[in-house]
Order: C-alpha cells, then structure tokens, then sequence
C-alpha cells in the first residue's frame, strides 16, 4: 500500500540528485506542492522526472528496469562461451545506463532525496561476496556458485537490497528468478505511490485502468470538469466501454463522451488531443492521492486559452488529495499560465524552477511569487 503523510508535509521539500544519469549534480532547495520546471530541450527536464520516480519507488527494480527500457539501454547477453544469445532476439539492460558518464568511474554510485541525507536513496555499483553470489546462483541455472558477480546495491534509511547484474540480464531471471526481485520480497521500504504522464497520450490500457478506480466517484465528476474547460459544460458525461478479454476487439476499452444536443455518445479521442490529455490529467491526479504525479511536456495538446485554468485545477486537486506534482515544459505559454494560476490562489503553494547547463552543470533558477506575478503581467521570458 502507498504510503500515508500529513496533508502539511511533502514527500520531496527539496531535492538532490547526484550522478544519475545525465545530472552530475543538482540541487533544489524548495519544491511547492505543484513545481513546473521550465527549460530548453537536452537540459535534462525528463532525466529529472524519473529521478524522482525511482525515488518514490525506493530504488525497486521494476521501475529501475522501466527507466533503461524506455531509454531503450540495451546491452547484448553472452552466454557461459562468450557468444551473444539471440533466442528470441532478447538483450539485457544497460545498468550503466543508470549513472551519470554511463558507469565509467571504478565504483559507480547515485544518490537521490532531499537536503537531509538520512532521506537519501543511494545505488552503487558492488561486489557480491562469496555467500551471497552463492545463494543467487542456486536460484539460477546458468550462473555458477563460484562466480564474482557485480550488483546494483541499494539502500534508503537503513534498508538494503542487492541486485546481482548477471542475475538481472541472465535470460533465466525471466521469471525465474522475479520471486527474488518481486516487491513482496523487497526489503527496501514501502513506497510512494506514483503516477507518470508522458508527452503522449495516454494509451486506452492506461486510461481505464485509471478510469476504473475513480467511476461512480466525487472524482469522475472532476474528470468531466476537466473536459469542460474546453467544451463549456456540453460534456454531460463520461464512460470507458468495451473488453479487452482474448483481444477480440481491435480498440478494446475505450472512452466516450455524452455531449448535449448528441443522441449517441462519441469517442473521446474524436474530440481532439486537448480533450484526451485534460481528461488523462483529471484521472491521473484523482489516482495519485497521497503520492506524486510526474507529467512530461504538461503543454501538449492544451490550448494557450485553457493553461491558466488547467493549472488552477491541477493545484486545486494537488492541494486537496495532498499530492505532490512534479512538471516539465519547454511552451512560454504553458509558463505564463502556471504563473497565472500559482499567483491567483494564495494558499496553495506552486513553484516555477528553469533548468540551465553551465559549462555541462545543472543548475537551477527558482522564481518568487512576487517574480511570477510579475512574469504574468508582464508577460516576461521565463524559460
């Protein structure tokens, strides 16, 4: 189960990230309930984003896993001979991929929390000694008791686990050895919950997934509001149809929408980006409660007119289910409107931070109410 805190605390006050992969270093003194993180492309926005995932994951391998695959870090499997394994063209993951110059120092290690270190998630590079390689290697056929193997050694508050790199892209450990990477097992402590949005929209798999926590609830209510910040109140309501059982159907479940005048309901996504991406925002913060939520690029597919009021619900909903969101963005517009909104209601605490690079240095600039007041009426550069 996810953790629980107080509405009055953040899981991440502040943030240090050290040698993960293309950020040597970074700190951010303050984070606000809803922080937007502005900055050009290749700064290092997206790096920073799954850093905090694997933060709230407790360093698990899952989402460790996650991260290399979706940065496509593959690395060739050899064999016991040295030969490359090409059954069905699997290749293991490039754990260096996980620190920062790709794994070059002797004993690569990241670390990543807050200000304080005892809140630091810290994973280095390690050599199993002789009875733990033992006890991995009767788990997996093809590894040998004798061998020295490496391991992803991770530790958060006094909690460890240790990963074995030969074990994690041994073509056995799929699923053979899952019962020794499983969360159920982990020692590690329990984690935050954490939604992710990307740049793109969301997948019908994912949208009912999160549709199916929220139906005949308060919040299926704030996912059609969030719909009619485009469509003045014409979204009467929203449902998720159709099975997925056998892929019998091509689409399998997807959303529709009841709009005024319409005897039939239509297709959400025939509504147009915008619609899918507000009503994707809506579900996903009504299925973050008490954790984080993480969105990639927040501006696609958003209209320049609706910024100001989307960012409004997105720190109204932060503030009321104590969530923490984390956002990037490269749109001056999707700036303004967070500025908009962050200076508009008082009481809920939202940060704008730009990213630069200095000389390959992360560093980060943080704005003040009184500079995003300015910003917004102004309309001054803030990226």
């Amino acid at each position: 189960m996810p953790s629980r805190t107080s509405k009055r605390t953040l899981h991440l006050p502040s943030l240090v990230i050290k040698e993960f992969r293309g950020i040597e270093r970074l700190s951010i003194p303050h984070l606000g309930r809803v922080t937007l993180f502005v900055g050009k492309n290749g700064v290092g926005k997206t790096t920073l984003l799954e850093a905090v995932r694997v933060y709230a994951a407790r360093g698990r391998y899952r989402v460790l896993a996650g991260v290399l695959q979706n940065r496509e870090e593959l690395a060739a499997v050899t064999d016991e001979d040295g030969d490359e394994m090409t059954a069905g063209n699997w290749k293991g993951l490039n754990w260096k991929g996980l620190f920062y110059g790709r794994g070059t120092a002797t004993n690569p290690g990241l670390s990543i929390g807050t200000t304080a270190k005892r809140k630091q998630l810290r994973i280095e590079t390690v050599m199993l000694d002789e009875d733990a390689a033992a006890r991995w290697a009767r788990r997996i056929p093809d590894a040998s008791s004798d061998d020295e193997m490496k391991a992803l050694k991770i530790e958060f508050q006094g909690a460890k686990q240790e990963l074995p790199i030969r074990i994690l892209n041994s073509s056995a450990v799929l699923p053979h050895a899952r019962r020794g990477l499983s969360d159920g097992e982990s020692p590690l402590p329990v984690e935050i919950r954490c939604e992710s949005l990307g740049p793109s929209l969301l997948s019908n798999v994912d949208l009912a997934r999160f549709w199916d926590q929220v139906a005949l609830t308060d919040d299926e209510a704030h996912a059609v509001h969030a719909l009619n910040l485009i469509f003045d109140d014409k979204v009467e309501r929203v449902a998720v149809i159709g099975d997925d059982r056998g892929g019998r159907r091509p689409y399998g479940r997807r959303a529709v929408a009841k709009i005024k005048g319409h005897d039939q309901p239509v297709s959400l996504k025939s509504l147009g980006d915008g619609a899918t991406r507000l009503f994707g925002v809506a579900l996903a913060l009504a299925n973050s409660r008490d954790g984080f939520l993480v969105i990639d690029e927040a501006e696609n597919g958003i209209h320049h007119s609706v910024q100001g009021d989307f960012w409004k619900m997105v720190l109204r909903t932060a503030h009321e289910n104590n969530i923490q969101v984390l956002a990037t963005t490269h749109s001056w517009d999707c700036a303004a409107g967070f500025a908009y909104a962050a200076t508009d209601i008082a009481d809920m605490k939202g940060i704008l931070i730009r990213l630069e690079r200095e000389h390959d240095r992360m560093r980060a600039i943080e704005y003040s109410e009184d500079d995003l007041q300015v910003a917004a009426r102004q309309g001054i550069e803030v990226r």
